[in-house]
């Protein structure tokens, strides 16, 4: 079913790629779009997470350099029965993640310096577990090239401006044709993206409360990173709005209004929906497992002896470093 659907996006996206070409440049543009959206459609498939992972200035990390937060994206890959996915710290303060790559074999999830500095151990694994269930239900295919392609539809309607409403280029819109290419375009493949995303969030927030075993650390660390969002930006994801619809929150306002303009659920029903996930589990006894506590040689008593609880009313705090060494050498991320 999801290979379906992402044929018929795919389809939808280069229709609209081609309607933009015919009406910047007529017949001949539209050919034109067709050859470029097939090859980017290909070109996509094989690196669009690549791309994705450039546009953040991802690092890539592993049990050396970063040892906590590779033994809870294994761990949990484990419990969900995927392979282990690439793992990737992104350098801004706003905490954040997100998950990428076309297939459970060559996935790769990415988590932001300001997400390990100021969730809790066992709401970065709940955060994780959502993304790793993007992974299993391979939104992540879907979500990447529509990044790619909404961002391709955005650049060739601001092209359009350039090289458009010309007698001599076969355009029987004009200039009209020219300005719906500006400004319809790129809206329509906006309305895409939060359609793609809106639609699969709260089956990963389910799914990531069953890998991890407890709604409420997702449901603590989505009202934690909503919050601190809107106060804090991301520089990166300000430049590429096409991939907003990839991370676990809107990176780029804190929407609260669960509409059709939003990239994401209102996190006020997803967090509800978590809280009604775990009243469900409080009523079926079940074996407990979690995630193994961290192995710093200090005394860990706290949250991993008890479950998350959602405080809305405590704004998280950056903490000193616990996550391993510095990736990139002494002036990287993790200062």
């Amino acid at each position: 079913m999801n290979t379906l659907r992402t044929a018929m996006l795919l389809a939808a996206m280069t229709a609209l790629f081609m309607g933009v070409g015919y009406m910047i440049g007529g017949s001949g543009g539209m050919m034109i779009a067709l050859v470029i959206a097939a090859a980017t459609n290909l070109f996509s498939y094989w690196n669009a997470d690549k791309m994705v992972l450039a546009m953040h200035r991802a690092v890539e990390v592993d049990e050396k350099n970063a040892p906590e937060f590779h033994a809870i994206v294994r761990e949990l890959s484990s419990r969900a029965g995927l392979p282990m996915p690439r793992t990737y710290i992104i350098d801004t303060p706003q905490p954040n993640a997100f998950a990428t790559g076309r297939n459970p074999e060559n996935a790769a999830v990415a988590a932001s310096t300001g997400l390990l500095e100021r969730l809790s151990h066992e709401e970065v694994a709940a955060v994780m577990a959502h993304e790793l269930a993007h992974v299993q239900h391979r939104d992540t295919l879907t979500m990447t090239i529509v990044a790619t392609l909404a961002g391709a539809i955005s650049m060739l309607g601001n092209f359009a401006f350039f090289f458009g409403g010309n007698r001599n280029n076969n355009n029987p819109l004009g200039f009209v044709g020219v300005l719906i290419a500006m400004i319809v375009a790129p809206f329509a493949a906006m309305m895409v993206q939060m359609a793609v995303s809106r639609t699969r969030e709260y089956a990963a927030d389910r799914r990531g409360a069953e890998i991890c075993g407890h709604p409420l650390w997702l449901a603590s660390a989505l009202d934690k990173i909503a919050r601190t969002a809107e106060r804090i930006p991301n520089v990166e994801a300000e430049r590429s709005p096409a991939t907003a619809h990839l991370f676990i929150i809107n990176p780029l306002s804190g929407e609260r209004m669960d509409n059709l303009f939003s990239t994401h659920p209102a996190t006020a029903n997803r967090i509800a929906a978590l809280q009604a996930m775990a009243a469900d589990m409080a009523e079926q006894p079940v074996r407990e497992e979690r995630v193994p506590p961290p192995s710093r040689g200090e005394d860990q008593t706290g949250p991993w002896g008890s479950t998350a609880r959602h405080e809305p009313e405590q704004d998280p705090e950056p903490k000193a470093n616990p996550w391993g060494r510095n990736p990139t050498g002494p002036k990287g991320p993790w200062k």
